[in-house]
């Protein structure tokens, strides 16, 4: 595989949300999701965003994707947002393409990241599937595709939502160990999604915790653990205590 360079990114990524509302619908009054949020993500930095359902995560991730345009407050990617990745709760693999066909599709044609593709499929553990089409996967083995593919891109950014979620408890562990390999090996800035707390510990260098009905951040924690502890359970717990005691 080629070398992998690193995020070119060298100036933190601003975010500034003043209100974010969902408009009354029917008998439902309007809903104010997010208030007076403003934080700065430094460059190569893994950023989490957790706290309960409904507490405004999503939505935060979706506003600063460009998906959702609805609010007041500003957006400040600098030069990453030509190179930026959003990773899916969902795979979002096409059916009717093999796996490699999948990663292939989210290159331009004549990249010459095609010639990666395969030790990538090795990395992620996907060789023996590369020419499977989806339906034929488990779920844990789409969500390692979709890891390949978002890396292949080695973006400047990467959003990630709940990427793990309705795992069982082994294969989600083994794609956080390869997450970590991964963020690793191509360190790009991560704003990254979960309501775990322990899985926001283990990946995170920076939490942020939002609560439902508060609309805005309510902790701001940094994660001291080396790559080495962060693979070691008892060790996660230990820093998801210290972090998490006052919450």
């Amino acid at each position: 595989m080629a070398a992998v360079m690193g995020s070119t990114l060298t100036e933190p990524i601003k975010i500034r949300v003043d209100r974010k509302v969902f408009p009354a619908v029917g008998e439902r009054d309007e809903q104010l999701v997010l208030s007076n949020v403003a934080f700065e993500v430094e460059p190569r930095s893994f950023l989490v965003l957790t706290g309960p359902s409904g507490c405004g995560k999503s939505t935060l991730l979706n506003i600063v994707a460009g998906l959702d345009t609805d609010y007041e407050g500003a957006i400040d990617l600098g030069p990453g947002k030509d190179r930026m990745t959003y990773i899916f709760q969902s795979p979002r693999l096409l059916p009717w393409r093999t796996v490699y066909d999948n990663i292939l599709l989210a290159l331009p044609d004549g990249d010459p990241r095609v010639a990666n593709i395969p030790a990538m499929l090795a990395r992620v553990g996907l060789t023996e599937a590369a020419n499977a089409y989806p339906e034929r996967l488990s779920l844990g083995m789409q969500r390692r595709a979709s890891l390949a593919r978002g890396f292949i891109l080695e973006p400047d950014i990467l959003l990630m939502d709940e990427p793990f979620v309705s795992l069982d408890d082994p294969t989600a562990q083994s794609l956080r160990q390869l997450l970590i390999e991964l963020w690793n090996s191509h360190p790009t800035t991560v704003i990254f999604v979960t309501h775990d707390r322990a899985e926001a510990v283990q990946l995170g260098t920076r939490i942020l915790r939002l609560a439902p009905g508060r609309a805005s951040v309510v902790q701001d924690a940094r994660v001291r653990l080396t790559p080495a502890e962060r693979l070691d359970r008892a060790v996660v717990l230990a820093e998801q205590t210290r972090i998490f005691a006052a919450a």
